[in-house]
C-alpha cells in the first residue's frame, strides 16, 4: 500500500514561499500547514505523545488532557484519534470556532475558560481548570506543552534540520514566541551545529514572554501572560515585539497578493520585515517559519468587522499598499 496509514505521520517539512517580491525584502517562509492538523503543532504533538508512551506515562485508559489556545489542541485531538486516546482540550474566547469545532470532529472534547487572569489573558486560569481536572480523575495524563523538553525536541530533530538542509547559508532565521518550542528547539540546533545564523524572536507585543507589560491581546498563537518555561533568551540574537494591528495589515497585505496565512505569521513576517528592512535585506538569506495558514483567521483576522471593533476601522483600507517602513511605523 503507497502513502501514510495514520493522520500523524503525513509531515511535509519542504515547502517555502519566496515572499521576497511581495514585502520588498528577502525572505522565504517555511509553511508548517500541510499536515492534518494544519499546523506546525502537529510536530511537538507527536513528539510528546510518543515520548509518554515510551516512558509509560500513558497506557491504554488515559485521557490526555491539554491547554491550548487554538493549534496544538489540533494536533494533539488528530494523533489521539489516530491511537485511540481519549482528548480533553482546555482552551478560552480566543480560539478560533474551526479549531474548537475540528478537536470535537475528532472525539475531542472542548472545555472553555472565560475568566482572563491577573495579565490580561486566560492562560493561568485554564492551567488552573487543567490541574483540577487532573486532581479528580487519576486517568488525566496533562502532557503540558508549556514545560515539556520534548516540544522543542521536536523541532531540534525535524525544523531545524530541514532549514539548514535547504538553506545551508542561512544568516537569519525569524521564529514567533508562543510555548517557544519551536524556537528554543531551532536554536539550540543551530547553536550545537556551530552554524553562524542569528536566530530572532517574534512576540506580541502585551505578550510578558521577554519581560514586556502585559495588555490584552486577540490574536491566539503568538504571546503569553506567563513567561514559559521553555524560554532561554541565552541562545537568541534578538527579540522584536509586534503590535497586532501590524500583524493584521501584514495579514491582509499577503491575502491581497493571493497568500492567506494565519495570524502568527503575520506577526512574524511583520516583525522579520521590520528587521531586514533596518538591516538592509538584500544581504541577508533569511527564513520565517509559518506556523499555520488562514482558513481558521476567517472570521477574526480576515473579518472587517471583528477588526474594525478590536483594531479600528482605519484598518479596513485596502486600497492602500503596506510596505516594510508602513510596518515599521
Amino acid at each position: 500500500m503507497l502513502g501514510v496509514r495514520h493522520p500523524h505521520e503525513l509531515l511535509i517539512d519542504d515547502v517555502y514561499v519566496d515572499l521576497s517580491a511581495v514585502l520588498g525584502v528577502p525572505v522565504a517562509v517555511k509553511c508548517e500547514s500541510f499536515n492534518f492538523a494544519g499546523s506546525v503543532k502537529l510536530k511537538a504533538a507527536v513528539t510528546m505523545v510518543t515520548a509518554a508512551e515510551e516512558s509509560g506515562l500513558l497506557t491504554p485508559d488515559s485521557v490526555i488532557i491539554e491547554s491550548s489556545s487554538g493549534n496544538l489542541g489540533v494536533a494533539l485531538s488528530v494523533v489521539t484519534a489516530s491511537k485511540g486516546y481519549d482528548f480533553v482540550c482546555v482552551t478560552d474566547p480566543r480560539s478560533s470556532v474551526q479549531n474548537r469545532r475540528q478537536i470535537e470532529a475528532t472525539g475531542g472534547r472542548v472545555v472553555m475558560v472565560t475568566e482572563p487572569d491577573a495579565n490580561h489573558g486566560y492562560l493561568a486560569s485554564r492551567l488552573r481548570v487543567v490541574r483540577e481536572l487532573c486532581a479528580s480523575n487519576p486517568r488525566f495524563v496533562w502532557l503540558n506543552q508549556y514545560t515539556n523538553a520534548n516540544n522543542w525536541r521536536a523541532h531540534y530533530q525535524s525544523t531545524a534540520p530541514a532549514i539548514v538542509r535547504r538553506c545551508p547559508e542561512l544568516d537569519v532565521l525569524f521564529v514567533g514566541a508562543g510555548t517557544t518550542g519551536t524556537l528554543m528547539g531551532c536554536a539550540y540546533y543551530l547553536r550545537d551545529i556551530g552554524h553562524p545564523a542569528q536566530v530572532v524572536a517574534v512576540d506580541s507585543v502585551g505578550s510578558v514572554t521577554f519581560g514586556g507589560p502585559a495588555e490584552s491581546r486577540f490574536i491566539p498563537g503568538l504571546g503569553t501572560s506567563r513567561r514559559p518555561e521553555l524560554v532561554d533568551e541565552s541562545v537568541l540574537d534578538g527579540v522584536i515585539h509586534v503590535e497586532e494591528a501590524d500583524a493584521i495589515r501584514m495579514c491582509r497585505t499577503l491575502a491581497r497578493a493571493g497568500f492567506l496565512f494565519g495570524g502568527s505569521t503575520g506577526t512574524v513576517l511583520a516583525g522579520a520585515t521590520r528587521w531586514l528592512d533596518a538591516a538592509g535585506g538584500s544581504r541577508h538569506n533569511a527564513v520565517a517559519i509559518s506556523p499555520d495558514l488562514g482558513e481558521r483567521y476567517l472570521d477574526t483576522v480576515y473579518d472587517d468587522a471583528w477588526v474594525a471593533e478590536h483594531y479600528g476601522a482605519e484598518l479596513l483600507d485596502h486600497r492602500a499598499p503596506v510596505g516594510p517602513r508602513d510596518l515599521a511605523a
